[in-house]
């Protein structure tokens, strides 16, 4: 099973990027997204260091609550 992580895109380097997520922060590459205009404040999934599509934050607020969900059940 893969698992993405929403991050919320706190600095741009061309494609690379600080993500930050629960006070977490990973370098990510955007490598992946290049079509996409992609700004600080933006959310993106991350999957093993790479962004892989664009999130909107409500998107991002309702995956982290499944999370949390998921981690109580268990």
């Amino acid at each position: 099973m893969c698992l993405a992580v929403p991050m919320q895109i706190i600095h741009l380097d061309g494609f690379e990027a600080r993500c930050s997520a629960r006070g977490v922060e990973r370098d990510v590459s955007l490598f992946l997204l290049q079509g996409e205009e992609l700004n600080v404040g933006d959310f993106v999934l991350i999957h093993v260091g790479y962004a892989i599509q664009t999130l909107t934050a409500e998107q991002a607020r309702e995956t982290w609550e499944l999370f949390d969900q998921i981690l109580e059940q268990a």
